[in-house]
């Protein structure tokens, strides 16, 4: 049964599903992790710890964005935006196991409130399908748009010998600029202020806590 025959309650059962693998499970990545090949590198406590924050803080933007496009697919109008954004979601989920897989790499955990911001992500998304297709894509265009601006903060505060994070976040970095500009062709609009605003406070709370918990 495709996308396309689902009934609502498949979908509901296929979201939880989702939901539970996104914060409890390991995805698995449908692309390799672009740090495969460069080499491992020591870094002194302090520098591992600081990467790992910062990658605890990507990992559970990552969270977020899952649970973004998994609210406004649940209740997208148009079936066409509805497979957009599952597309969207499935290369969303190869940023999520590469950075797993990273934070692992430098002995650490992701953000124990993973549940809470994809709950909250969750219920963003499918709000903004409620309003209609056009508000939908433009949540992505404007999530997107940030998320390409603390990646490059991110790219910038990295311990200076960390490529294999850098070579993680410039790959994401590269998908979210992508992934912005086609919400954008599909008709996203421009969120009127103070929404992106809004935003970027909720996200400002996220990395702090992230960061640490």
């Amino acid at each position: 049964m495709n996308a396309r025959t689902l009934s609502p309650l498949d979908r509901l059962l296929a979201g939880i599903e989702r939901a539970l693998e996104t914060v409890a499970g390991a995805p698995e990545a449908n692309r390799a992790s672009p740090a495969h090949g460069t080499a491992h590198v020591e870094l002194d406590d302090a520098e591992r710890r600081h990467a790992a924050g910062l990658m605890r803080i990507n990992h559970t933007g990552e969270v977020c964005a899952q649970a973004l496009y998994d609210g406004q697919a649940a209740l997208a109008r148009n079936e066409a935006n509805r497979e957009h954004l599952l597309h969207a979601a499935a290369e969303e989920t190869d940023h999520l196991a590469w950075c797993a897989e990273r934070l692992k790499e430098l002995d650490s955990r992701p953000s124990l409130l993973n549940p809470l911001w994809y709950a909250g992500s969750y219920a963003i998304g499918a709000l903004a399908a409620l309003v209609g297709d056009a508000v939908s894509l433009g949540f992505v265009v404007e999530t997107e748009r940030q998320v390409e601006a603390h990646l490059a903060e991110h790219l910038e505060r990295l311990p200076a010998q960390d490529e294999r994070s850098r070579a993680v976040l410039a790959q994401m970095q590269s998908d979210e600029v992508r992934h912005a500009q086609a919400a954008q062709a599909r008709g996203g609009m421009a969120l009127p202020f103070p929404i992106p605003q809004l935003m970027q406070a909720s996200s400002l709370v996220m990395k702090t806590v992230a960061y640490r918990v």
